[in-house]
């Protein structure tokens, strides 16, 4: 038994909110929160928790199946066949978009920042292996990816195609996780996750009442520019919210040693899963910050699994 695991009493969204192409397809399955322990907490006073959206679908899990939702319900009402998207190598977002591709039976295309290297990692590996066809480009032609003129060029090459930005963020996709914030409750005082593009962070900070403080981990190096994406995506003032940058690790998809041997701790101590692009990045950074008192004693500290594991995958 999953230590500290307990039944989430919220009603299941899925059955709440069904969507047109969700409905019988892409399933939702329900989400545990578990209790991690450790000496560290007992002496700062803290309850820590994590909500488990990593078992939320088999490979679209995490943060990903929600912001997916309502850019596959569009794509669906607008007739569309194929999905083009944006991701690094490691891109959680890729793996993801291969797999609801796949099963909902779209094309799928991924257009990948960086060179072609072989063996392909985990990552690309499954999205080819559902039939996501890959496009390499420069890094510095990917920071065109919202540039009309390049989005056009992609249409002549590709035609016909809904397009989801990188990361999948969008109005949509923080209407999405807005709307697995409210399925949260107001029973912990802190509520933390990780950041690459700043569309979970949005859709936490919609969905969340102001009483709770919102810290949002950048897993990228030099993230500060992430504060002005989110507040664009918000589309409202909120004050409840901050952006930690102090745990990167070297940069998205880099890592060390130490954070490599903290993550394989809470496999072994906690049987709490994680891995070394976001959501390992996000609880060794609340580990740090329980241990020089940024949290008030006696509150509770809820971590959202944003899932990612299939880069553990050998």
């Amino acid at each position: 038994m999953t230590e500290g695991v307990r039944k989430n009493l919220t009603l299941n969204p899925w059955k709440e909110t069904q969507g047109i192409i969700f409905k019988a397809l892409l399933e939702y399955t329900q989400t545990p929160i578990q209790e991690i322990h450790d000496l560290l907490f007992d002496k700062a006073g803290l309850r820590v928790l994590v909500k488990r959206e990593d078992l939320n679908h088999p490979t679209v899990s995490g943060n990903k199946w929600w912001k997916l939702k309502y850019n596959l319900e569009e794509a669906k009402k607008l007739g569309y066949k194929t999905l083009l998207t944006f991701g690094g190598a490691y891109s959680n977002h890729i793996f993801s978009t291969a797999a609801a591709a796949h099963e909902l039976g779209y094309e799928s295309i991924g257009i990948i920042r960086g060179e072609e290297a072989h063996p392909l990692n985990p990552t690309l590996t499954f999205a080819k292996s559902r039939g996501m066809k890959l496009k390499y480009i420069t890094r510095e032609a990917y920071r065109q990816k919202t540039n009309p003129d390049f989005i056009e060029s992609l249409h002549m090459e590709f035609e016909d195609f809904y397009l989801i930005p990188e990361g999948g963020t969008n109005a949509l996709a923080v209407k999405g996780v807005e709307e697995f914030a409210q399925t949260l409750g107001d029973e912990f005082d802190y509520l933390c996750c990780a950041v690459g593009t700043g569309g979970t962070l949005a859709g936490l900070i919609n969905g969340i009442g102001s009483s709770t403080e919102i810290l949002g981990f950048s897993v990228l190096k030099g993230g500060e520019f992430l504060k002005d994406e989110v507040e664009k995506l918000i589309g409202k003032e909120a004050k409840n919210w901050s952006l930690v940058t102090d745990y990167h690790f070297g940069g998205y998809g880099k890592t060390t040693a130490a954070l490599l041997e903290f993550i394989k701790d809470r496999l072994t101590k906690n049987n709490l899963p994680l891995d070394s692009v976001y959501t390992g990045k996000l609880v060794a950074g609340v580990y740090d910050l329980i241990e020089k008192g940024y949290f008030r004693r006696g509150a509770t500290i809820l971590m959202v699994h944003s899932g990612g594991l299939q880069i553990n995958r050998p």
